[in-house]
């Protein structure tokens, strides 16, 4: 597969809605799995409560310790935290919505940058209008991939500041609010933490918790996870890709990335039983099963660059008034 110079483009929506049809028709069982779970809860609190005492008993370390326990320890329960964030965006920990808010806000703590609420906005459009560049803010822009281009150098550097280039994506997304009073609580939230955080612990227990984060979504194996979801690495016609490993457990098997996307109702414990129900729709599809081995591959293959992508010009049936609206459009490769 040659290096691409520009995305590939499909027509019609998305195809996680037609499959999602096709398993509810086959196994209208797979509706019990459609709940919520407060464990997720527990799981955020002894996060947020074991990155504050990481960072207590690195206030007076060097610095040469902080990175490398933030890589080798701390970048696990920030990119967890991370895994819960999504939970919350999809309003799958409580009953009660503003209850997954509160929830998405405290887990954000530990990360210190302010982005829990914003990307619970922009999170749910990825699902309804994944692929169309202007509504789909897990895609790359074009200045960007054209930027980081296919060569080692390019993609070291775009994993190290993968938070930076995520958040200018959100200039280009349209009809997509960016600020609401729930986004204000968030900033208000993490800055007043934060200044805690340098207040009482000090610059190096900053600086630990700020690189467990960055480290968690970029130079690091876990960083693997942004391109087994969507990138086109094991064929150029399947759009999104599971990862069956061993980092499901710890992640929240937020590898099962095509089963979240066909029923996103789905909290992340009952995901494998989702697959188990329904295998004659997943067994057929290509998967990863190393982080380390795709980690390495995207930033030494020269065939691989932030091109590989899909991309749609339409939004089909879909609005912003009802991300859950159907679409029958079938996808043709152009």
């Amino acid at each position: 597969m040659a290096y691409q110079q520009d995305f590939t483009y499909k027509t019609g929506t998305e195809p996680h809605r037609h499959r999602t049809k096709a398993i509810i028709s086959a196994h209208p069982e797979v509706r019990t799995l459609i709940t919520k779970n407060p464990v997720t809860a527990l799981v955020i609190v002894f996060c947020v409560a074991f990155q504050i005492v990481m960072a207590y008993f690195l206030r007076d370390q060097s610095w040469w310790l902080i990175v490398a326990l933030a890589w080798l320890i701390g970048a696990f329960p920030a990119h967890t935290l991370f895994v819960c964030i999504h939970e919350a965006a999809h309003h799958l920990i409580f009953r009660t919505r503003s209850w997954n808010i509160y929830a998405g806000i405290f887990a954000n703590l530990p990360t210190l940058l302010p982005s829990a609420i914003s990307f619970k906005n922009y999170h749910i459009k990825h699902h309804a209008f994944q692929g169309v560049h202007e509504l789909d803010a897990d895609l790359p822009a074009y200045w960007e991939a054209k930027l980081i281009n296919n060569y080692f150098i390019g993609k070291t550097l775009w994993l190290l500041f993968f938070p930076f280039f995520q958040a200018l994506r959100i200039v280009r997304c349209k009809e997509v609010a960016v600020v609401d009073r729930w986004v204000i609580l968030n900033i208000v939230v993490q800055l007043a933490f934060d200044v805690a955080v340098v207040y009482f612990l000090g610059w190096q227990a900053f600086a630990y918790l700020g690189l467990s984060l960055f480290f968690s979504v970029g130079l690091h194996p876990l960083g693997a996870r942004w391109i087994q979801e969507h990138y086109l690495v094991l064929d150029p016609d399947q759009e999104t890709y599971s990862y069956y490993g061993r980092m499901n457990p710890i992640n929240l098997n937020v590898g099962f990335h095509n089963e979240h996307h066909d029923m996103p109702s789905v909290p992340w414990n009952n995901l494998p039983k989702l697959k188990a129900i329904a295998p004659e729709f997943y067994d057929n599809l290509k998967y990863h099963t190393s982080y380390t081995k795709l980690f390495f591959r995207f930033l030494f293959s020269q065939e691989i660059g932030l091109f590989s992508r899909i991309l749609r010009r339409e939004r089909g049936n879909v609005t912003l008034a009802d991300d859950s609206t159907p679409d029958v459009a079938i996808i043709e490769k152009r």
